[in-house]
């Protein structure tokens, strides 16, 4: 198995079928084979029901879906990790924010260069627009942040599209419950002494409206714990 996909997900009924879709059509038709992680976050929708109706319909076999209470998307990523069998690993977000094409690209630099961690940079690709200026800035501030207090050269600390060698992925003991999954993996990436290298990726934001579940609080939290995580193990 090349690649295993985390899809955290709470009630995402409106885009899980399609981006699922999207994942798999794009995947089948790459020389890497892959497996799907639903991890259902306790949602009250029917986000469940329709993961496991496309699982049936496409007879996908590489497909699980993880049934959790509500816990945050670190708790739903760390749920899927004990079930990621690839030799990578990589993290999707359940709306249509990110474009599955990526991927593909991400894992021909990771195996050609032999990097055990890739990140999707959304600031690379200049023809990207972002809905809120807050949003943007506060990711532009996570990002220097992390540069400083980690010396690496990042342009997207907090982008969804995240990809390491799984052996790598399950040996980081993860505390995480909610959106500060990204600060804490990449302070503990970074503190093995691994330098983060980026590509640029596509990227359509969604607004709060249309159920964007990250806030300005969580930008804060990013802080703190690249902080915490730097002088503390």
């Amino acid at each position: 198995m090349d690649l295993s996909v985390i899809i955290p997900a709470y009630n995402e009924e409106k885009t899980i079928e399609e981006v699922l879709g999207k994942i798999s059509e794009t995947l089948s038709s790459s020389p890497y084979s892959y497996q799907l992680i639903v991890v259902d976050d306790g949602s009250k929708d029917r986000t469940s029901d329709l993961v496991e109706s496309f699982f049936e319909k496409t007879a996908l076999k590489n497909g699980t879906l993880v049934r959790k209470e509500n816990g945050g998307k670190g708790s739903a990523i760390r749920a899927g990790i004990p079930y990621a069998n690839g030799k990578y690993t990589i993290i999707q977000d359940a709306d249509l924010e990110y474009e599955p094409a990526d991927i593909v690209r991400m894992m021909q630099r990771i195996t050609a260069d032999n990097l055990e961690v890739l990140y999707g940079s959304r600031f690379l690709n200049k023809s990207n627009k972002h809905s809120y200026r807050s949003f943007y800035w506060g990711g532009r501030l996570v990002s220097l942040a992390t540069n400083i207090l980690y010396c690496q050269k990042l342009t997207d600390e907090p982008t969804c599209y995240k990809l390491f060698s799984t052996s790598l992925l399950k040996s980081i003991k993860l505390n995480c419950t909610g959106f500060e999954f990204c600060p804490e993996v990449t302070a503990k990436v970074a503190k093995r002494g691994y330098k983060i290298k980026e590509i640029p990726i596509s990227y359509k934001p969604r607004t709060i409206s249309e159920g964007k579940k990250i806030s300005w609080k969580d930008g804060v939290e990013a802080l703190w714990v690249l902080l915490r995580y730097r002088f503390n193990k």
